[in-house]
């Protein structure tokens, strides 16, 4: 069933307001150049209008923390579902671009601005240029989708095509008009779609996740491994992938900057650091109580969307800081946890076996 938003203005009783109708698409553009976050709390726009040589323009490009590709394109006078078609086509392009290709369209974009400069004052993180475009995922903007495009958009991402639909309204109000935003599907499905896109298609996925944890003045490795957590937190895109982990999951964690330092099993569900209990020589305390060596975005404890969140975890093996795997050729992502289906990733945890050989015990 298409996606359709109401809103009433509060008085008894409630009034509905009028459903409304910007100018044209290009007016919506021009809004999300210049207020990106309309579009994603979590992403950087880096293009627009940008001709893939194919016959047609991608609208706007965007990059996610991980380094993903987000290709964005606007209904304007064309139908959903062909849309959906130019855009998977574009996605084909946007396959073969590097991370030369890709800091090119950044300088046509934004002349003079450095992608690397702008991705580390985004994001608060360095670029790797080896995780640029690893992955893509598709949005297309609307206002309206028709049943089938809605179908067709469901089955891509069921058989893990990181495809999704925003969908624009606008209201009157007055003189004044208003805008809501809707996403056809969660985002953090499209996330760990994009994450888990295959670099082979007969890639089988392991079964083994993998993490990356953010040590810093955010969160400690060190508390991870005395109270037995990963953790994410400061915006959903980094926290909402912890949902994937579930009890009895083996996760290999790598630091970023450092690299791999531990590997262990899920014992518990994702919990938000209000409510996340460790365990401590006087029994139980609440994490933010004991775990001391860094912030864990205390101060947005009680915002569902900013706040820490963490999942408990028995260590099977870890290292210090300074005695992680650090190799080249293993794998490297941003994603708080993905599930990878890529060689490099099937590779990289055979290497891990061999200098964590405590992978599969009961745990220390």
């Amino acid at each position: 069933m298409p996606i359709r938003t109401a809103i009433w203005k509060v008085t008894t009783p409630p009034e509905p307001l009028v459903e409304s109708s910007l100018p044209n698409e290009r007016v919506l553009e021009e809004m999300i150049v210049a207020a990106p976050r309309l579009l994603s709390e979590e992403w950087m726009l880096i293009g627009r209008q940008e001709d893939t040589g194919l016959g047609g323009r991608v609208d706007l490009l965007a990059v996610a923390p991980d380094g993903a590709v987000v290709l964005i394109e606007l209904k304007r006078d064309r139908t959903p579902r062909e849309v959906v078609a130019q855009a998977l086509d574009y996605a084909s392009w946007a396959s073969g671009l590097d991370a030369d290709d890709v800091a090119a369209i950044y300088r046509r974009f934004a002349p003079d601005r450095s992608l690397a400069d702008d991705f580390r004052g985004r994001f608060g993180q360095e670029l790797d240029e080896d995780a640029l475009n690893q992955s893509h995922q598709i949005v297309v903007v609307a206002a309206t989708l028709d049943d089938s495009t809605e179908r067709i958009i469901a089955y891509l991402t069921e058989r893990g095509i990181a495809i999704n639909a925003l969908l624009f309204q606008v209201f009157a109000y007055g003189e004044e008009q208003l805008i809501s935003r809707a996403w056809l599907i969660d985002p953090v499905r499209a996330q760990v779609s994009s994450a888990t896109t295959p670099g082979d298609p007969n890639e089988p996925w392991n079964g083994e996740f993998y993490s990356s944890f953010g040590h810093g003045d955010s969160r400690s490795w060190e508390d991870a491994v005395e109270y037995g957590f990963i953790c994410a937190g400061g915006g959903s895109w980094y926290s909402r992938t912890l949902d994937v982990l579930g009890p009895g999951d083996r996760v290999w964690v790598r630091v970023p900057g450092s690299g791999f330092v531990g590997v262990g099993r899920v014992t518990g569900q994702v919990q938000s650091a209000a409510d996340f209990m460790v365990t401590t020589p006087h029994g139980n305390a609440p994490v933010l109580e004991v775990a001391r060596r860094a912030n864990y975005h205390r101060e947005s404890v009680d915002d569902p969307e900013w706040s820490e969140y963490f999942v408990p975890v028995q260590w099977l093996q870890t290292v210090p800081l300074e005695g992680a795997v650090d190799e080249v050729g293993l794998f490297g992502n941003q994603n708080s946890v993905c599930k990878p289906t890529t060689p490099r990733w099937r590779s990289t945890v055979d290497r891990l076996k061999e200098r964590f050989p405590a992978f599969d015990s009961d745990g220390a």
